[in-house]
């Protein structure tokens, strides 16, 4: 019987999710014409009903489980409804994920984990977790002047480097499955920044609207209608480039991590490094071989205390080859987290001085990969094909307006150029040599949300 589950998460890797809170079935004409084609249902929800007009708009239905007491007991009652699976939500053990998705499996029902960040499984065909910061520069105060982070830019509120480290640590779909802030009317542009925020790295949001929204949506509302339009646009942009998700970034800066330091936490080294949009990738000390550091020409080692003799041997190898390592002060430690578990409390963040002036020294202004000017709002996300014929530079804008006269240099030379926007038409970009011919240069006019830049060879 287990046959039709998997055959069902076969086609997981398309699935593009949202949370329904709405019982009518006659709501689902919502989704018309739109990407989203899996829905994650409340138990108050379910019913026969509204799985059958689901399944005439060829959309899945998953329903929510939170407790593991009621996993047993609400399969059979997903499987009488025709839902296609079930969603654990919650702070469920690994193994007691592991004993509902064989109970799941008996009932020919699909299982997927949103887990708290320590406790993703990793191996999992689909994994995600519902932690996760709401993307959008800080404000301070009522006047919404932007906080500044120790690298001296605004300080973004991104979920972008905890998924550097999960493109490191897998190549599947990922969700993420953080909510708005609760109580708050969230003007559509921090919706489009939150599904921008995650598809730059390969993830998907679980697209999740607050009441107020959703108040005016089923009212039939004309303006809640056209945001609704609008962020349907940016799903459709980040499928329709899906062939550069799960693409490693293509940088010379390597940093070994993992979770004792820092690699789950928002608003840490990754982070700090993203802001100063130098292109990184994350190393977990596992898979630390000559391999993964074969771009690289720096490597900083976070936590030297925590690698094993072959992992230092390796970064042995690679400095005996002319690559330069940076190694945490000794006795270095992340400083203590928030309450939340997810972010560095605002007292500790200056602790991190005493390693992020190395680094910032030993990036200097240097050319990892790409640099980019009049991006202080902004977070990037650089890849490359392996053949290095083809590149893609992935630019996310918090700032809530438009910026514009946006320039990159990106190593290596290329002949074409082009913009794609979520809202507008594909533009053709002019290219022309700097720094004596080692880089490409191009000027972008206007980068509103999202943008992504495609570079070609030939």
């Amino acid at each position: 019987m287990v046959h039709a589950a998997l055959f069902l998460m076969a086609g997981l890797a398309d699935w593009v999710p949202m949370r329904w809170p709405v019982a009518d079935p006659a709501a689902l004409k919502l989704l018309e014409q739109t990407p989203v084609n899996c829905l994650l249902i409340e138990r108050v929800h379910w019913s026969p009903e509204l799985t059958s007009q689901a399944k005439q708009q060829n959309v899945i239905l998953l329903g929510v489980l939170r407790s593991a007491d009621e996993v047993q007991a609400r399969l059979r009652e997903a499987k009488q409804c025709g839902l296609a699976g079930v969603v654990l939500e919650g702070a469920f053990s690994p193994a007691e994920v592991q004993v509902a998705r064989a109970a799941a499996a008996s009932h020919q029902l699909a299982l997927i984990a949103l887990s708290r960040r320590s406790q993703i499984l990793w191996q999992d065909e689909i994994a995600g977790t519902y932690e996760g910061v709401w993307p959008g520069i800080r404000a301070v105060d009522e006047q919404q002047k932007a906080e500044a982070a120790p690298s001296g830019a605004p300080w973004i509120d991104t979920n972008g480097g905890f998924l550097r480290f999960v493109q490191a640590m897998r190549s599947g779909p990922f969700w993420m499955a953080n909510l708005p802030p609760d109580g708050q009317v969230i003007p559509v542009d921090r919706y489009l920044q939150a599904i921008a925020d995650a598809a730059m790295l390969g993830a998907r949001w679980v697209v999740s609207l607050d009441r107020e929204f959703w108040r005016r949506l089923l009212a039939g509302d004309g303006p809640a209608l056209k945001d609704w339009g609008r962020i349907h646009a940016y799903l459709a942009f980040y499928e329709r480039h899906k062939q550069w998700r799960g693409l490693p970034p293509r940088t010379q800066l390597a940093v070994i991590q993992d979770a004792s330091s820092g690699a789950l936490l928002s608003g840490s080294v990754l982070d700090m490094i993203a802001v100063k949009h130098a292109p990184v990738l994350p190393v977990p000390p596992a898979r630390l071989n000559d391999e993964a550091l074969r771009f690289a020409r720096m490597a900083i080692n976070l936590d030297p205390a925590a690698l094993a003799s072959d992992q230092r041997e390796v970064l042995a190898r690679f400095a005996r080859k002319g690559g330069t390592v940076l190694n945490g002060p000794p006795g270095w430690k992340m400083p203590s987290t928030s309450q939340n578990g997810l972010t560095l409390d605002q007292q500790d963040v200056d602790k991190l001085d005493q390693i992020w002036k190395e680094l910032n020294a030993l990036i200097g202004r240097q050319n990892l990969g790409v640099r980019l000017f009049n991006v202080s709002s902004m977070l990037s996300y650089f890849q490359m094909t392996e053949d290095g014929k083809r590149a893609a530079l992935h630019l996310v804008n918090y700032s809530g307006y438009p910026v514009e006269n946006v320039t990159a240099h990106v190593r290596g030379r290329f002949k074409r150029a082009y913009i794609d926007l979520p809202e507008a038409p594909r533009k053709e970009l002019t290219t022309y040599e700097v720094d004596d011919g080692a880089a490409t240069g191009l000027d972008i006019d206007l980068v509103p949300t999202a943008a992504l830049v495609i570079l070609e060879q030939e």
